[in-house]
């Protein structure tokens, strides 16, 4: 069965997150995501508060840009979480969009050898490894975590081109495809996963999260064509879903179809309704979900 989430899209006020995650919790919503674009809100500030907030829900950050954080503190933030909240909690990492980590002197020559080397350094350290790095980016010398997660916590890793797709298969335990991911192209990057995962030997799971742009609502189809071309995807085919839950629900089954183990919807930037949004989501979408 595909599990289904949504996003709380930093675009809304920090102080609209509780009413938010108190729905998805008392909806039934199986995933609620967070992003931490800049330069808009934490990742892990608004994770803890809504783990705090809430119970039963999971609680994803897909995901924190790597240029802008040390690969121990990272770690130390992602074991905290995963200790107070057990099995709640999911990161992600990605290299960030590099127009941004240059407003803030962090863009990266190599971006992909410097996600690889935060993927692996987070990763050791997660499962409580002594850890002596000399890379490019990530110096660590000898670096371990007093309390790290007390079982194995997962990292998943932002992924959009093919050598970064690859790269998703062979460093991180998932992917995370952003909004843009047609049916299609989530088939060819499964065999980029693979590939990946060849190569390094791995015979793990690998969890696939795709997200989607899902409008409901009048005039759902113009809301959805503006948000696409915001991005110049105005064009592309298969994008998206615009209409009632029935609607969504066959595009969400597609991309399950394709390979999706999550899928999660996302708003448009201009969503007024953040809480009606998530109950869409959890009380008539999902049940259309096989």
């Amino acid at each position: 069965m595909t599990s289904l989430g949504a996003v709380f899209r930093p675009q809304s006020p920090p102080e609209r997150l509780r009413e938010v995650a108190e729905a998805a919790e008392a909806a039934g919503l199986d995933q609620l995501w967070l992003w931490e674009d800049c330069f808009l809100e934490s990742g892990i500030a608004s994770a803890a508060a809504v783990l705090a907030w809430t119970e039963r829900l999971k609680v994803g950050i897909g995901l924190l840009p790597v240029p802008l954080r040390n690969a121990a503190v990272t770690s130390m933030e992602a074991a905290t979480l995963h200790r107070l909240f057990p099995g709640r909690f999911v990161l992600g990492l990605g290299h960030g969009v590099q127009s941004w980590m240059g407003q803030v002197g962090a863009r990266a020559e190599s971006p992909l050898t410097l996600l690889r080397e935060h993927l692996d350094a987070t990763r050791a350290l997660l499962r409580g490894e002594r850890v002596t790095a000399e890379g490019r980016y990530v110096r660590l010398d000898g670096v371990a975590l007093d309390w790290p997660p007390s079982a194995p916590a997962p990292v998943f890793a932002g992924a959009k081109g093919p050598r970064t797709v690859r790269l998703s298969g062979e460093a991180a335990d998932g992917t995370i495809f952003e909004s843009s991911t047609t049916p299609a192209d989530l088939r060819a990057g499964l065999r980029l996963i693979e590939e990946g995962r060849a190569d390094a030997g791995r015979a793990d799971d690998h969890h696939v999260l795709v997200y989607m742009t899902a409008v409901t609502g009048p005039d759902a189809e113009n809301r959805l064509r503006a948000e696409l071309a915001l991005d110049g995807r105005e064009t592309a085919p298969g994008l998206g879903a615009a209409g009632d839950a029935q609607t969504i629900a066959k595009a969400v089954e597609q991309l399950a179809d394709a390979g999706a183990d999550s899928v999660v919807l996302q708003s448009t930037a201009d969503e007024r309704d953040p809480v009606g949004f998530v109950r869409f989501v959890a009380e008539e979408v999902r049940p259309l979900v096989g």
